[in-house]
């Protein structure tokens, strides 16, 4: 979700600035996401980033009446009420529920920010203090309207499923499922039949005698996260045919010049 708004994914941006403008009532420019999620890895990274996109005049509508919060006054203290349930008695009540957040979405522009839940289960939605905005896949045969809950005083937002972002979402979480099921072992076939799912749990599987931070931390490097930073620009490719087509080779160079 996060990556589909900073990518500038034009169904999800059209879907998103949808729902700031006509119900959360925040107007400007292009949709904007801060990627909270305090219960993953890089915790303190995804914090400090907060702070450096967030201004001391960046408003959180919540829904409620008042005087919308300022966002980066709290946001540390939202951070410690997901790890410790005592700190959230020392948030504003209404934004009692905001440590529930996945991110921040909204407009530089105005400076104003709403809190975002995302589900791949749209049964599982829940409301709380503070969030506003809820995420779920389209379901095929639905209505994909954005609507208001009004009984979690949330802004649903079905996003497109099939083929999309949201797929390959519970596409991965299916490989974690089935490899958790299978005691740390790669699954059997039918399991997993698609053979790049299974490959990942051979990665782990590998692996399964360290601990989970030190495996993580192993296979960094294989994640290629630099890839994402891309930037437009003219680059040659040549094809070499025969012996010397190692495809290898030529992706390197080309994704490290594209990146410099």
């Amino acid at each position: 979700m996060h990556d589909a708004i900073t990518g500038n994914n034009p169904v999800i941006l059209d879907r998103i600035s949808t729902a700031l403008r006509d119900h959360c009532r925040i107007r400007g420019g292009d949709p904007a996401s801060i990627l909270f999620g305090a219960e993953k890895s890089g915790a303190v990274q995804l914090i400090q980033t907060a702070h450096e996109v967030l201004t001391n005049e960046s408003r959180l509508l919540s829904g409620v009446l008042g005087q919308p919060v300022k966002l980066k006054r709290h946001i540390d203290a939202v951070a410690a009420a997901f790890r410790r349930s005592t700190a959230r008695q020392s948030l504003p009540e209404s934004i009692n529920g905001l440590w529930k957040a996945d991110l921040f979405v909204g407009d530089r522009t105005p400076d104003q920010w709403v809190g975002t839940t995302v589900k791949i289960n749209p049964r599982h939605l829940e409301g709380a203090q503070g969030l506003r905005l809820a995420v779920v896949p389209s379901q095929q045969g639905r209505n994909d309207a954005i609507r208001r809950d009004e009984q979690r005083n949330l802004i649903v937002v079905p996003l497109p499923y099939d083929g999309s972002f949201m797929e390959v979402f519970y596409q991965g979480w299916q490989i974690v499922q089935q490899f958790i099921h299978a005691d740390a072992q790669v699954p059997r076939e039918v399991n997993l039949p698609r053979p790049a799912d299974r490959q990942v749990c051979r990665f782990l599987e590998e692996r399964r005698d360290f601990p989970v931070v030190d495996v993580l931390a192993a296979l960094v490097p294989l994640a290629q996260p630099e890839l994402l930073a891309t930037q437009e620009g003219n680059l040659d490719v040549s094809l070499r045919r025969g012996e010397d087509s190692d495809t290898s080779l030529l992706i390197a160079p080309v994704a490290s010049q594209a990146l410099s």
